[in-house]
């Protein structure tokens, strides 16, 4: 029952993207899913993965370390690691991750860098920004972002991909668009699409907004697979 409900919730999921993207003059192609699978058990996943999704998101480096060896028999799948990242985690998330959306330090681009060279591994990295200064959220401030790009670009385990933005939790879907334009603005001030083809940019509540305003990766959780257990 549980499986045909993930499947089920893919494909409203699916279909509230194409029909956001249609409204933005854009096309869904342009815009992955990436299912956030945090806290939810590796058989949830695999109920996703056997509905034809590939791209699932985790928090926590262990948790991502321990489901990633449970389900290595899933060719095709890719790991994205979207939590805060302290520097002796990386060598649990290196190893196995597809792409990092929450590089906020050139401390962390070596560590990580150097862990992916030792795994064979070539990372998509993305730069979160702080765009709104709160000083509990992750993330590097705006005009940080520039030497992190840099420290990304000089290392050939990494591959800079995009920039990455997390709206303060308490907002309505509409007072989260700000912060997705602030981070399309950053965007141009660091190289544009060229460089940075990818925004990392909405979650359930507000993914549509954020395909308004240029999100090619969207993080959705609850509405694949409900609320979290803890």
């Amino acid at each position: 029952m549980k499986d045909k409900a993930i499947s089920r919730n893919l494909k409203e999921v699916r279909e509230r993207i194409r029909e956001a993207a249609r409204k933005a003059g854009r096309s869904p192609d342009e815009i992955t899913l990436l299912a956030v699978s945090k806290v939810h058990t590796a058989d949830s996943i695999r109920a996703a993965f056997d509905a034809g999704h590939r791209d699932f998101g985790e928090n926590y480096a262990q948790e991502l370390a321990s489901k990633a060896g449970e389900l290595e028999d899933l060719e095709g799948l890719r790991w994205h690691f979207i939590g805060h990242l302290q520097t002796n985690k990386a060598k649990y998330v290196a190893p196995v991750t597809y792409a990092m959306h929450t590089f906020d330090s050139v401390k962390i681009v070596k560590e990580v860098g150097k862990r992916a060279s030792a795994s064979g591994r070539k990372i998509q990295a993305f730069v979160q920004v702080n765009v709104a200064g709160e000083k509990q959220k992750y993330g590097c401030a705006p005009e940080q972002a520039e030497e992190i790009c840099d420290a990304v670009d000089e290392h050939e385990a990494l591959a800079l991909s995009g920039l990455m933005v997390l709206p303060p939790w308490d907002l309505d879907t509409e007072e989260a668009r700000p912060y997705f334009v602030a981070l399309r603005k950053q965007r141009d001030t660091l190289g544009g699409e060229k460089r940075l083809p990818h925004l990392s940019m909405g979650m359930s509540h507000d993914y549509e907004v954020a395909i308004a305003e240029g999100a090619t990766i969207v993080r959705v959780g609850t509405a694949i697979f409900g609320e979290r257990k803890r």
